[in-house]
């Protein structure tokens, strides 16, 4: 009698918790299930390094530098749509979802580190027959973009970072998703269920103003999040970077650059955007007071017209 009572106790509490997981169980997805929605022309699959690696190459191929734009952690090529639209009716616009993230999925090294993002940049651009460009990258992307520019000077002809990383970094707002990953334990956990809410969450922390964040935009966030492989790699990648090591590398780059900031980052405080001006010679500071972590997505009419303006300005004879 008292067993089976304690079963009967023991399936009480177990249904409401089963039920609970129901709800937020989410299982990985293979890419092919991803790629219709999140794939259509121009993009593109290119074998690379043991990888296919998701990209959209769009704009003239007469422009003899193309543009390359890098996308953030837990991002994708999708958060430069208003970028590509702006830009490549007078520029050829690449963008690529890095390893680890995206469509891309998991580098089948388990390398994240700056070191094989460059490799990845520069080989995806060798492939492409591009031998000069212009880079820009948002926050992890800026500091592959950057490094791009140290690794091969004599290639990059501009280079804009957008609320980039590049110094030791003490955060105001760090999206719950990130610290999920970050947390041993939770990281595990992170791989098995995952309530859209934290997506949600996630992305309303990056923005300056949440409401700007729609429904689709999560759902985007959310599906290329359990591309199968992806949320594994997140830990890992956290595990192999240790923001600011590299700072001193900032210093010996001598690039025409555009530093782009959102004034409401909470994540890379603002005051980075002046440490990147002075360690970089004859760069400029553009702030957008009212935008977060991601302005390219927040605003990409403002921001977009921004970055055009700069690149025109670079390509013009006197370089001013």
């Amino acid at each position: 009698m008292k067993l089976a009572r304690w079963l009967m106790g023991a399936f009480v509490l177990a249904v409401p918790l089963l039920l609970v997981l129901a709800t937020v169980w989410a299982p990985d997805k293979p890419v092919a299930m991803l790629t219709a929605r999140w794939a259509p022309p121009p993009s593109r699959f290119l074998a690379l390094s043991g990888m296919q690696v998701h990209l959209r190459d769009e704009g003239p191929r007469s422009d003899s530098v193309p543009i390359v734009l890098v996308h953030g952690t837990s991002a994708s090529l999708h958060t430069w749509d208003g970028w590509a639209a702006s830009l490549r009716g007078a520029h050829r616009v690449i963008r690529f979802d890095l390893p680890g993230f995206g469509l891309t999925g998991p580098s089948p090294e388990q390398d994240y580190t700056l070191d094989a993002y460059t490799r990845i940049t520069l080989g995806l651009l060798d492939s492409l027959g591009v031998s000069r460009f212009a880079i820009a990258g948002n926050s992890l992307g800026g500091e592959v973009a950057w490094h791009v520019a140290s690794a091969a000077p004599e290639r990059v002809a501009a280079l804009i970072l957008v609320d980039a990383v590049g110094y030791p970094i003490v955060s105001q707002n760090v999206p719950i998703g990130f610290r999920m990953a970050r947390t041993q334990g939770l990281a595990w956990l992170f791989t098995r269920i995952l309530p859209r809410s934290v997506v949600e969450s996630s992305v309303r922390s990056v923005y300056g103003d949440p409401s700007r964040v729609t429904d689709s935009l999560v759902t985007r966030y959310y599906e290329l999040t359990l591309r199968e492989g992806n949320r594994g790699s997140l830990p890992r990648r956290f595990a192999q970077s240790k923001d600011g090591a590299d700072s001193a590398t900032i210093a010996t780059l001598r690039v025409p650059t555009l530093i782009m900031w959102g004034g409401r980052d909470g994540l890379i405080p603002p005051d980075h955007a002046g440490r990147f001006a002075r360690d970089i010679p004859g760069s400029r500071i553009q702030l957008f007071p009212d935008l977060g972590h991601v302005p390219h997505e927040e605003d990409p009419v403002r921001t977009a017209a921004a970055a055009r303006g700069f690149l025109e300005c670079v390509a013009c004879p006197s370089g001013r």
